[in-house]
């Protein structure tokens, strides 16, 4: 695992997903779109702190299985922007100390003390930090599109906005 690669790939993964976590309309964080689903403050919350919690499970090498799926309930927008900040710099901050066998030892997920699920760091980083992100932004996307909340570009036009059209 090449850690300026993901390096750059957080960094250009921030801006579309600022821009989402800022759309958010402050009043309907409680608002869910089914009864099976996290609240809109609270899947905005996880969309703020994977990259920054994540990482650092892995930079642990293990994490229990009841903090990896404890998901916080924000109070307000606010909190999610603020906790946003703060989770890509512990990411990039990460990044740019590991060491060039990081990658290979294992993460392992734990549960009563023992482990149920492992595998390389780097799979980690990919699997339950980068695609973990993206599958959540895609929901907090549906959220604002259910809510009537314009859509910015994430990686070319949406229905809303496109970044390419001339004015």
């Amino acid at each position: 695992m090449n850690p300026k690669d993901l390096i750059a790939e957080i960094e250009f993964e921030t801006t579309s997903t600022r821009r989402l976590l800022e759309r958010i309309p402050a009043e309907k964080l409680p608002w869910a779109p089914h009864d099976k689903a996290m609240p809109l403050g609270q899947l905005a919350f996880h969309v703020a702190t994977i990259p920054g919690n994540n990482l650092s499970f892995a930079n642990d090498g293990k994490t229990n299985v009841d903090v990896l799926t404890a998901h916080h309930i924000p109070a307000s927008k606010n909190e999610i922007l603020e906790n946003f900040e703060t989770s890509i710099a512990r990411a990039l901050q990460l990044l740019e100390k590991i060491s060039d066998d990081w990658g290979t030892q294992t993460w392992y997920l734990i549960k009563n003390d023992q482990p149920i699920f492992s595998v390389p760091r780097s799979l980690m980083a990919r699997l339950l930090v980068m695609n973990h992100w993206y599958h959540h932004r895609g929901e907090l996307v549906s959220y604002l599109r259910i809510l009537g909340v314009p859509i910015p570009s994430v990686y070319g036009p949406s229905a809303d906005e496109d970044p390419f059209a001339c004015s």
